[in-house]
């Protein structure tokens, strides 16, 4: 597999750097790719770049994943308006293992194979570094115009004219750049790659590298991935979408990429899966020929829920999404577990009902009106069981007065009514 072909038509080459392919082409390469550890998740934000990796390794090179644990304490100037806060020792390393784990669903670390993936924190270089000795054997390379005259400089600088940019900010690019020199000194790493925004940050390292060591060094950088409507990619009313379980249930996670438009899911699909080009054409057809069944969607949904998650989660998120209008929904009730279920019913009213009373048993009635005003009247109630509009756990009722015990908890602690085709109301057990 050639590695820059692959990108190329996937969409995910923005800059390539003269003599990279060349170098590629010649001898297994080591690349690596930074990732900020100021949380203990990446979020879908950071899967292109993490893509790119995996694409590396499947071409047969070795893929270098560097936690930015020194630069981390920093902050990026490029695309941010605001200085960053600072992470503590213990925090980085915490953040560091959750993010190894999930980065171990898309690389080979722990193979005996030549181009098994290792991953680096920065800060273990960078930390016994004293600042004399920085600015004396690293910052007399690169010049204050050459630094000046990087975007991300500009555009802070321009945007901030009021309060300008920090010292620490300005230097990131060098200790970046200095990353960058340590891994070609140290592990052999001659390709840096990332988002467009870090094209001068990638090229101050191959400057530094050449200055320093007379040595060679390669960038590549992939677009920021945007939507079609233009806007954010990522991000919902509830912030970013994550790779952890905890953060984003793989129920929504599934979710978010079922609901993307159709220029999306055809843009995503080549980014965010491996399927090879001839499959993601033969999807497109199908797509339009039929727009309405969502091939590329559901397609998209399944590769990327089953590579972060698992087979089993991305079936569980299936099952979960027919709730709603599935004969088997009773079932499904009854299997999925708690995330999930309060995921599919997030933003429904909630009441809370009297654990003891349900153990020893509550007429419906009495349960839907008096303890969870899910009906403003008995009668109406009534009314609505005789026309079959009222529904616990998804199953009809016939008698308004059926006994409601703890044998109807959904993990043992929600019972799930429905008044008419689309009003849910979720009782919890307390």
């Amino acid at each position: 597999m050639n590695f820059v072909e692959e990108l190329t038509w996937r969409g995910m080459i923005n800059n390539i750097m003269p003599g990279t392919e060349e170098q590629l082409n010649k001898e297994m390469t080591s690349a690596y790719v930074g990732i900020d550890p100021t949380a203990d998740s990446l979020h879908i934000g950071h899967l292109v770049s993490i893509m790119m990796l995996k694409h590396f390794q499947r071409a047969g090179h070795r893929p270098i994943a560097l936690i930015g644990g020194a630069t981390g304490m920093i902050g990026d100037p490029s695309m941010k308006s605001q200085e960053r806060k600072l992470i503590d020792e213990d925090t980085l390393r915490h953040n560091q293992e959750a993010i190894r784990k999930q980065l171990s669903h898309f690389l080979d670390f722990d193979s005996d194979a030549p181009n098994h993936a290792i991953l680096v924190n920065n800060y273990d270089w960078m930390k016994e570094f004293s600042f004399l000795n920085f600015i004396r054997d690293i910052g007399k390379h690169i010049t204050v115009n050459y630094m000046m005259a990087k975007d991300s400089v500009k555009k802070r600088l321009a945007a901030n004219a009021d309060h300008g940019m920090s010292f620490t900010e300005f230097s990131y690019q060098l200790l970046q750049g200095y990353d960058f020199l340590y891994l070609y000194e140290h592990e052999g790493c001659r390709l840096q790659m990332g988002g467009s925004d870090q094209w001068g940050n990638i090229t101050t390292g191959t400057e530094l590298i050449r200055r320093i060591n007379g040595g060679e060094a390669y960038a590549i950088t992939c677009p920021l991935i945007t939507k079609a409507d233009g806007g954010k990619f990522g991000k919902t009313e509830s912030g970013n979408v994550w790779l952890d379980p905890k953060r984003t249930s793989p129920y929504k996670f599934y979710q978010f990429w079922l609901n993307v438009s159709d220029a999306d899911a055809a843009k995503y699909i080549k980014i965010f899966t491996d399927l090879p080009q001839e499959e993601i054409q033969a999807l497109e057809q199908e797509q339009e020929r039929d727009p309405g069944l969502r091939p590329l969607q559901k397609r998209l949904a399944k590769e990327i829920t089953t590579m972060v998650h698992s087979a089993q989660d991305y079936e569980m998120a299936v099952e979960a999404s027919q709730i709603l209008f599935s004969n088997k929904a009773k079932d499904i009730l009854h299997k999925i577990d708690e995330d999930t279920l309060l995921s599919v019913f997030e933003g429904v009213p909630q009441f809370e009902v009297s654990r003891d009373a349900l153990g020893g048993g509550v007429p419906a009635i009495n349960l839907l009106t008096d303890d969870a005003a899910v009906f403003p009247s008995k009668g109406e109630m009534r009314k609505m069981t005789q026309g079959g509009g009222v529904s616990i756990n998804k199953e009809k009722i016939a008698d308004p007065n059926m006994t409601i015990d703890a044998s109807f908890l959904l993990n043992d602690k929600y019972i799930l009514a429905q008044r008419g085709k689309k009003n849910y109301f979720l009782l919890i057990a307390k």
